[in-house]
């Protein structure tokens, strides 16, 4: 009997595609839909979002097309707890979240993987760009070969057991590439356009969410210098995140960057380009992809956001914190992304950004 593979559909080009790849490859396949919130949630249209109706069916007709079981998964309730809740909290804490890299850990990678044993299979299945070894200490994490689209970025916190029963049907392709295998087979998605928004951000008004999440209304607080002379007033810290010269409500007469965030003081501190520059990342809750962490320093390549290459770097190792040392400053490290570091191609393993200096 061939292995069966779960694979997560979410209406995309990339993940129809993926599961087109496994069953050529003679897998026993079953499509799925994560639900993952109710759009009220969020407070956003129905429509305008990847749990929408027609995302759903539109992963339905390709399952259909494809000949495989399909299914709709209600996971709204810990989506709610794991991501939305977090994403608000760190906002209020002058944190810059990375939600898509907690649902990748809580839900795709964590609440699907549980919900394909119970379905009794081997593998779940996504459309993420990586690719994934078996070496001779267990399973390697790598970047994909479309560097344009690589997503190794967003999966460094994948454990071994998690890898050992995981495909990457596109780790080998290019967008191109993918969306002429969709053509080709009629795919009804195969011109839809990528998701570009956070799902439950579909408008990019981070603000907007939190306030109708909460309901309340952002404390304004003082913009000030990194002296403490007051520069004038902000809206509320979940408006501002490290870097941002635009959309700060006050001009100068050159251009400030926010470079600080404290939500203990309600102050966003605000000066030129050149103070966000930082050579020392602190890093904690790190994720070694071998499973334990490396004795002694190391040099290697890090990022420290998802559209940035990678930069040669000093690592020095403390169990599951680090502290990232980078050869050249970098600009806007930001407290609450993820850094992620690599050998090569191959993710060593990634971190929440805590402090810099």
């Amino acid at each position: 009997m061939p292995d069966k593979v779960l694979i997560a559909m979410s209406g995309g080009v990339d993940s129809s595609v993926a599961a087109l790849l496994c069953r050529e490859e003679g897998y026993e396949c079953a499509g799925c839909t994560m639900k993952l919130y109710e759009n009220e949630d969020a407070g956003v249209p129905a429509e305008h979002t990847c749990c929408s109706l027609s995302d759903i069916e539109d992963a339905r007709r390709v399952a259909y097309d494809l000949d495989m079981p399909y299914y709709v998964f209600n996971f709204s309730d810990d989506f709610r707890e794991k991501i939305i809740d977090k994403f608000v909290r760190s906002y209020l804490a002058g944190l810059t979240p990375n939600p898509c890299i907690d649902c990748n850990v809580h839900m795709k990678f964590a609440k699907l993987y549980k919900r394909a044993e119970q379905l009794g299979c081997e593998y779940i299945a996504t459309g993420h760009y990586a690719r994934i070894e078996k070496g001779e200490d267990g399973y390697v994490l790598k970047k994909g070969v479309d560097e344009s689209k690589d997503q190794s970025y967003v999966l460094c916190f994948l454990t071994q057991e998690q890898l050992a029963h995981t495909l990457f049907p596109l780790g080998s392709l290019t967008k191109s590439e993918v969306r002429a295998i969709a053509e080709k087979n009629g795919f009804i998605n195969a011109s839809k356009p990528d998701s570009q928004d956070i799902c439950f951000v579909p408008d990019n008004d981070y603000a907007k969410v939190i306030r109708e999440y909460t309901g309340k209304e952002p404390e304004p607080g003082d913009f000030i210098s990194p002296e403490g002379e007051v520069l004038g007033r902000h809206k509320g810290i979940i408006h501002y995140t490290i870097g941002q010269r635009k959309g700060l409500g006050v001009t100068f007469g050159e251009p400030k960057y926010v470079c600080e965030i404290n939500p203990e003081r309600n102050t966003v501190t605000l000066s030129d380009n050149a103070s966000l520059f930082k050579k020392e990342v602190k890093v904690k809750d790190i994720n070694w992809i071998s499973g334990k962490a490396p004795e002694g320093e190391f040099r290697c390549t890090a990022k420290i956001r998802y559209n940035q290459k990678d930069k040669p770097a000093t690592v020095f190792p403390s169990g599951n914190s680090a502290l990232i040392v980078f050869d050249e400053p970098q600009r806007a490290v930001t407290p609450g992304q993820a850094a992620v570091m690599y050998s090569g191609d191959t993710v060593l393993g990634g971190g929440i950004i805590e402090k810099t200096s």
